[in-house]
């Protein structure tokens, strides 16, 4: 079977993430700045590799003091560890248009293995002719399994930052 490469059309795409914030709310985020490269046989994604790539400095709140913060050694240690990293192990088909996707995701020095769901939304070409598909990502994390452990205990119980981190995105991959 012959090889097709994809890759990120990274104007049509996006990478955000949901924390809770003193167990009420949640504060949402993004990163600006990543890329990806989709490897398929022909255009089955069941059997696709993926590595997607991450600058770390692009996280974006919108509030530069938590930016900071989010990017000091608290956090991401961004000078340290400028990339976040993940690249697919295995791809399972789930249902029409549905995958799971497993791999590793190194954050802060630490990989670790990590499943998305993705839903496939179609494939067509442009009007230029280019043949792109997109993708629907989500999935859970726990931050101090790679090392991000920085909290604050709340006067009343519980803490400032969730354990838990919620990602999506929707990525436009060109053939």
């Amino acid at each position: 079977m012959a090889k097709t490469k994809w890759n990120l059309d990274p104007t049509h795409s996006e990478l955000g993430f949901k924390v809770k914030h003193m167990m009420i709310t949640n504060v949402s985020g993004s990163f600006g700045v990543f890329s990806a490269s989709v490897e398929t046989e022909e255009d089955d994604f069941s059997s696709a590799s993926v590595e997607f790539t991450i600058d770390a400095n692009s996280i974006n709140t919108g509030n530069e003091q938590r930016d900071g913060h989010l990017k000091s050694p608290d956090f991401f240690d961004t000078t340290q560890f400028p990339e976040i990293k993940f690249v697919s192990t295995n791809i399972s088909k789930k249902g029409e248009g549905e995958y799971e996707i497993n791999g590793n995701l190194s954050v802060h020095g630490v990989t670790k293995p990590v499943s998305f769901k993705a839903e496939n939304g179609g494939t067509g070409k442009d009007p230029w002719g280019n043949m792109k598909t997109g993708f629907s990502i989500d999935g859970k994390i726990k931050r101090t399994d790679f090392g991000l452990n920085w909290n604050a205990a709340l006067e009343a119980g519980g803490v400032l930052v969730s354990e838990d981190v919620r990602i999506s995105g929707e990525f436009q991959l060109t053939r």
